[in-house]
């Protein structure tokens, strides 16, 4: 099902003031780490809101994501607070981590030939399994 134009309009907006909310709490804790808001998708019924985030460096992605989750009600009353004249209810916010950069850097690796070549040494590439 296609996203509305309301739905998109209300992702926008929390994705606006999310990136406000979790860079303001990077910068007072968090030295080093950038946080950024990748995309924000709504139900239908405005009920959850969907965020995936994108966290540099990497290796720190799912430590800042669980820390993210553990405050959800801190953020999501800050949320509120920002846009109470834009939304009657705040939606319930779910957090994940946006992994695309990572997926995007395996790729630019294997196409500058950096990794283990499979015609090389086949034993890197997955078995099949007899059914």
């Amino acid at each position: 099902m296609e996203e509305t134009n309301r739905q998109r309009k209300i992702a926008g907006v929390l994705q606006k003031d999310l990136v406000e909310v979790l860079q303001k709490a990077a910068q007072d804790g968090m030295q080093g780490v950038i946080i950024s808001v990748s995309k924000v998708s709504v139900t239908p019924d405005l009920g959850v809101a969907k965020v995936y985030l994108s966290v540099f460096p990497s290796d720190q992605r799912k430590a800042i994501i669980d820390g993210v989750k553990s405050n959800s009600p801190l953020i999501r009353h800050e949320l509120a607070k920002r846009t109470r004249n834009q939304l009657r209810r705040m939606p319930e916010l779910l957090f994940f981590g946006d992994d695309s950069l990572d997926y995007i850097e395996e790729i630019d690796k294997s196409l500058r030939g950096e990794d283990i070549n499979p015609i090389e040494d086949p034993s890197i590439l997955p078995k099949r399994k007899k059914q």
